[in-house]
């Protein structure tokens, strides 16, 4: 039996993974660095960061409510791109957010000198062993300690701002834009990682209750309150110190409340640091160990990492890898590089988020329904394109460089490991299927099949009897005109074959049963329907035509349902044809019925319509 993830996850836990995973370096450590680049204006720094986040957040939402599934960037850019961008995306997820997670704890050092004289690397080790631990155990208890840090760290943060404002020094201010207005868009590249933890609760997807409406509005919640607070924050901070100071400063914040709080406001707000450290590293370690899980089950990765705990349901090998690179990031390397190589690789999912979101509606898959839609497209997510390609060019050709060695590494396992593995279909067929020869060879249907079992998951969809007989049925797809004595024929054929029943029996009832009254219950639709000798028999044949079956009077019927069955199914009989009538009174229904260039998608039309189950 195939083993799932628990939905644990609230609206309340999405917003406090997304907002614990941003509020940590990039507020406690980064605002000193980024004042010597851009003076007082870095306030203008870090809202057009945070404004440049929203195409890829409003981007990363759709897709994640569409496919909620472990893995987040990498689970949607590989049905999208293919396992080749997919083995790359999914080793830089994990990689960046295992980095950052590690360098958030060592990040605790400068705060925790403060208060006490403590190994930084033991603090360090010890709290990483806790969260492998407390993720071990499971997601919700990691959730909801996740959420006690982050209110915690958001109510000290709110005390910091409310006494702090009132010793502002407006001279602290002037000039505003001391470095030149070119400054503020440099360094708006440089705190652009304050925010890059946003999209980390994508990787919790299949853990979330009712994804459709906590991810989207979760994200956005978390990204709007982020940008108060850290726009504020950073304000109080300018204005009470001194500007000399401020710029070599590693724990501006807690400078700042000794001005005007004391040592004891120091200390808090010290403490306020190491909350939203440890919630960056806790949130780190639950969101990076779903992209092993995720890779593991697309044959990406070797196939332990899947594994779940019976008792615990929590992924615990992809748990103890990921925690055991955190301990050696923490042990033995030197984090500052690779933490500035993590962020442009986040950068590039960044671009790759925007460009799946083309793909996948541009390829015009009917499975591919998404509870919330970006607005504004294409032109949002090109913007976030031209985004991540302006942040990653401010980053530097070094940096780039060594982005591009990590990427080709990813390109050698993939050809060791996964290309003899993995066969996994994407939109991106589907795109050039339209673009060039409409050539069926190009497909097969087990994205599309994937994508429908998806949302019959994530909506909860009842497979009741209807269900599973559409799922079972057969598809006649027909090209040219017909008269609908020759189509009868053909039907008998298909349906005498899979009844063990006689062609001619089957083609003369369904003739008599049409004399009787037509079957074309509206324009286009016809549901001619027959009952056979013998006991729990009952098919569906789905035919679309395309030109048209000619009915009596020179009518068209271009969607066919087929029904036969005994006569002890009568009761499923008259529920197979209420659900059909509720199906074909969606507006849009004729239209995606034609439409579609693919039989599986014929029955995912219907499979994934809205009507009452049961």
């Amino acid at each position: 039996m195939k083993r799932g993830l628990k939905r644990e996850l609230t609206l309340l836990d999405v917003f406090c993974v997304a907002t614990g995973a941003m509020i940590s370096s990039g507020l406690f450590i980064l605002p000193g660095l980024a004042f010597a680049k851009a003076g007082p204006a870095i306030i203008l720094s870090y809202i057009l960061a945070s404004i440049l986040c929203i195409p890829t957040a409003l981007s990363k939402a759709e897709l994640t409510t569409a496919m909620p599934k472990a893995g987040g960037d990498y689970f949607y850019i590989m049905r999208g791109f293919g396992p080749l961008l997919g083995t790359v995306a999914g080793f830089s997820s994990w990689f960046s957010l295992s980095l950052k997670g590690a360098f958030a704890l060592i990040g605790m050092g400068a705060y925790l000198s403060i208060i006490a004289d403590i190994p930084l690397n033991i603090i360090a080790l010890f709290c990483c062993l806790f969260f492998i631990a407390l993720n071990l155990i499971g997601i919700k208890e990691a959730g909801r300690f996740q959420v006690f840090l982050v209110l915690g760290l958001l109510g000290i943060l709110l005390v910091y701002i409310v006494w702090g404002s009132k010793t502002v020094n407006p001279l602290n201010f002037s000039p505003f834009f001391s470095k030149g207005l070119g400054s503020v868009f440099a360094t708006a590249s440089f705190v652009f990682i304050s925010y890059g933890g946003l999209t980390k609760v994508a990787a919790l997807a299949e853990e979330t209750k009712n994804p459709g409406r906590n991810l989207p509005l979760g994200m956005i919640l978390s990204l709007v309150v982020t940008s108060v607070f850290y726009a504020l924050v950073i304000f109080v901070t300018v204005g009470v110190l001194n500007p000399e100071s401020l710029k070599g400063s590693l724990t501006p914040i807690s400078d700042g409340a000794g001005v005007f709080g004391g040592n004891v406001l120091k200390i808090i707000i010290s403490i306020g640091a190491f909350l939203a450290f440890i919630s960056t590293a806790n949130s780190g370690i639950m969101t990076a160990s779903r992209y092993p899980l995720g890779m593991s089950r697309d044959k990406l990765l070797p196939a332990g990492f899947k594994k779940i705990s019976s008792r615990l349901e929590t992924p615990y090998i992809a748990i103890l890898f990921t925690g055991s690179f955190m301990i050696c990031a923490i042990l033995f390397l030197r984090l500052e590089l690779l933490v500035k190589m993590a962020s442009s690789i986040l950068i590039l999912l960044y671009i790759f988020a925007n460009l799946t979101v083309i793909l996948f509606r541009e390829s015009k898959i009917l499975s591919y329904r998404p509870k919330f839609h970006a607005p504004f497209y294409p032109s949002l997510q090109i913007l976030g394109i031209l985004a991540g390609g302006f942040l990653l060019i401010e980053m530097g050709t070094f940096i780039v460089f060594l982005t591009a060695i990590f990427l080709l590494l990813g390109f050698i396992w993939y050809k060791i490991y996964v290309q003899k593995r993995a066969s996994q279909q994407s939109a991106l067929i589907y795109v050039l299927e339209r673009l060039v020869a409409k050539d069926k060879e190009l497909t097969s249907d087990n994205l599309l099949t994937e994508l429908k079992d998806i949302v019959v998951q994530r909506d909860e969809i009842i497979e009741d009897r209807f269900h599973k007989l559409i799922e079972e049925s057969k598809i006649l797809d027909i090209g040219e005109p017909i008269k609908m004595k020759d189509f009868f024929k053909e039907v008998s054929l298909i349906l005498g074959e899979e009844l063990n029943l006689p062609p001619q029996e089957l083609s003369e009832k369904f003739l008599e049963r049409e004399k009787e009254s037509s079957t074309l219950i509206r324009k286009g639709l016809a549901i001619p329907h027959i009952v056979v000798e013998g006991k729990n028999t009952f098919k569906i044949l789905l035919v679309r035509a395309k030109t048209g079956i000619i009915f009596p009077e020179d009518k068209l019927a271009h969607i066919i349902f087929v029904l036969v069955g005994s006569s002890d199914e009568r009761n499923l009989h008259l529920k197979v044809l209420a659900a059909i009538a509720q199906i074909t009174q969606d507006p849009e229904f004729d239209k995606k019925w034609l439409e579609t260039t693919n039989k599986e998608e014929l029955k995912n039309i219907i499979l994934l319509a809205e009507r009452r189950r049961g």
